[in-house]
Parts: C-alpha cells; structure tokens; sequence
C-alpha cells in the first residue's frame, strides 16, 4: 500500500500528517517504509529517525564530446535535436551544459560519427535509516541543481517494496518534483488549511491528483483557525473528509519542539485512528 502525504502550498502540515501517520503503524505493527521525497528541503528525519546509516551519491547520465570523432560544423545534428538546449555549437566545437540536461539520449542515437559519449552528473544523496519496525528513505539535492524529480526517482527506487505501507511525503506544489512522487501511489492525503490560500491551493492540487487518476481524500489541519470555505467546497465537490485536526496551542508547542503530536497530545491518537480508517474506507471507492 503507497500512500502519498501532498498539499498544493508549503505550511499546510504535510510532513506532520506523514509523520504522525507513520508513527500510529508502526505502533499498530505495521511494517512502515517512510519516504521523504521533498529532496530540496528534508525534514521528516528530526520527528522519525534518530541518524542515518548510509548515503549515496546519486548520478543521471549526460553526454561527452568526443572533439577527435565530431564531424564538427558539416553535422552539428546533436545540437539541433536537443529539446533542453543543453548542447549549443560555440568556438568550434559543440559545448554541453549539463544542468540542462534530462538525460534523453537523443543527442548520442542521432550521431553519426558516434562522437557523443556517456558522462555523468551528480545530482545529490539519497540517505538510508531505521528503527524498530520503519524503513526511512531520504534525497538530499546537490546544491544548485536545478532538477529534483530525477533524484526523487532515485530515492523510490531504492525504497520499492520496502514495508507493508509505503507513506510518500511529497514536496509542497503541484510542479514536476509532486508528480514525479505521486506516480505509482494507491492513494493520496491532501492536507489543506481553512484559510483562503489554503482553499486556492487545494483547488490546484485537487486538479492534479484527478489528471493523474489516483483516489484521494483530503485532511483540514488547524481546523478552526479560518473560516467554512474549504468545507463548503469539499462538499461541492463530494471530496471525502479523512480528518479535521484541530487547531490547539498544545500543538503547536508539541510541534515547536520537534514532538510527535500522537506522541505529545493523547486525542491525537484517535485522530489517527480515524485517518486511516478513512484512508482504508476510501482506498477502493475514493473520488477521483
């Protein structure tokens, strides 16, 4: 079972659905394997995971130009092809841009000289840890790549068929990195906020999950702090509710010190209790 934990803005409490998610399996004996596809800002370790045990550099293939065997300005058929740009024709010699490059492999099948040989990039670290009964999969963006759904496929590839639920938290949006993390899910939480950019959002993200065809329900956090649209639009829409987390000064001390809020706060224990029930009643029958 692949669950994945999205919201169409940042701040919506995302990560803490996910996280307070994982923690009520593996306290129900589940066998967790948590994935934090957020590889530009990771922080789902600090609430789970004590230290990680590995890392590895990742890498995703770029062309070389072999300037002996490149037919030169007579061909220049490399740079006409690439789509991303990624190969311009400067000084006399085909240069390569690798950041803009999305490893397609056009540019070496459409040589005839068979000039364009294979380099690669480094794109960042994919990160490994565990406890008890939870697998935690991590990517770290190297710093100026441009790019991060080649690493967040990556990091699933490592990930697959680890555990008895597979929770997915996706970066915050509705750009490439949120689809690259939602592909091949069973299900997707859309975690919003009662407020109107909460709503505007969620209204994105509500387009995207159904162009991708995945069943979803959607969680309120801090429900209380705003005002009915977002309910009011669920409705509309026949949106199934999974939960409503309240909004409480208790939990935004919990959260404030790194706590778990179904390990701080016993109601929340419930609460999740709740959630996935919804989630498992949804799973099948969903809207889409």
């Amino acid at each position: 079972m692949r669950i994945a934990v999205a919201s169409g803005k940042g701040g919506t409490g995302k990560t803490t659905v996910g996280v307070n998610l994982a923690r009520y399996l593996m306290r129900e004996g589940k066998e967790v394997c948590f994935i934090d596809c957020d590889v530009e800002e990771p922080n789902a370790h600090f609430f789970l995971l004590d230290k990680f045990d590995t890392e590895f550099k990742e890498y995703v293939p770029v062309p070389e130009i072999d300037t002996q065997k490149c037919l030169g300005e007579t061909c220049k058929k490399c740079v006409q092809e690439c789509r991303f740009k990624s190969l311009i024709w400067m000084v006399n010699e085909v240069m390569v841009f690798p950041e803009l490059c999305h490893s397609c492999g056009l540019c070496k099948l459409v040589c005839p000289a068979e000039a364009v040989l294979d380099g690669q990039r480094e794109i960042g670290l994919v990160r490994e840890g565990g406890m008890e009964n939870l697998r935690f999969y991590s990517g770290l963006l190297r710093i100026g790549e441009a790019m991060a759904p080649p690493l967040i496929k990556k990091v699933k590839e490592y990930a697959a068929n680890k555990g008895d639920v597979q929770i997915l938290d996706c970066p915050p949006g509705t750009s490439c990195p949120v689809i690259e993390s939602m592909e091949g899910v069973d299900f997707v939480v859309l975690v919003t906020e009662p407020t109107p950019f909460g709503l505007n959002d969620l209204k994105l993200a509500v387009e995207l999950t159904r162009k991708l065809n995945h069943p979803f329900g959607v969680v309120i956090n801090r429900d209380g702090m705003g005002d009915d649209a977002v309910l009011r639009y669920l409705k509309e829409e026949e949106i199934p509710v999974l939960a409503r987390f309240p909004h409480t000064q208790e939990a935004a001390q919990a959260y404030s010190q790194g706590k778990l809020l179904i390990d701080a706060l016993s109601e929340f224990q419930e609460l999740y209790q709740g959630l996935w029930l919804e989630i498992k009643n949804n799973m099948s029958g969903g809207t889409q």
